[in-house]
């Protein structure tokens, strides 16, 4: 079992986030990135760090990998709303690192149309496996599962394209 919470903790003391406070999702639903925004710039040495330390942490944090992948995204041209994200995620995860241990693993996936993002989830599987070969196919099985439900929405779509039926 790969378990980094001592690491999470050294984290959030490493980058002096231990009098901030806790939230509950590492990123919000309106947060919209850019190369070139807005702002004063940031010290790239400091963002790097953060995003390498953080990379590292997605191994057993699938639950971080799309805010840490969308902020990985900009290494150049940084500015101070880039470095707001980032500690947000910080903030998450210090209230996630007392988190209660069980048996079940954590399931993680995402569907690309090309190069399109298009779904993607994290799910504490239901019950508890006895092999890391079990969970990747209660993991598959779920995958599998998302993208036969796309393909039958982009086929419907499809069909009532031809057929003139809107909706």
């Amino acid at each position: 079992m790969i378990h980094q919470q001592k690491y999470a903790k050294e984290l959030i003391k490493k980058f002096k986030m231990e009098e901030s406070k806790e939230i509950d999702t590492p990123i919000t639903t309106t947060t919209k990135l850019d190369i070139d925004e807005p702002g004063s710039s940031v010290d790239q040495k400091l963002y790097r760090g953060m995003i390498g330390s953080l990379l590292y942490l997605t191994a057993s944090r699938p639950n971080i990998v799309f805010s840490v992948g969308l902020c990985a995204r900009f290494q150049a041209n940084l500015k101070e709303s880039h470095l707001t994200v980032v500690k947000r995620i910080l903030r998450y995860l210090k209230g996630t690192t007392g988190f209660l241990m069980d048996r079940k693993s954590t399931s993680g996936m995402a569907h690309f149309l090309g190069s399109c993002l298009v779904s993607w989830a994290t799910k504490k599987q239901n019950s508890v496996v006895l092999s890391t070969t079990e969970a990747e196919y209660v993991a598959a099985a779920s995958c599998c599962a998302q993208l036969l439900w796309i393909k039958q929405q982009l086929g419907s779509q499809i069909d009532h394209s031809k057929s003139g039926i809107s909706g």
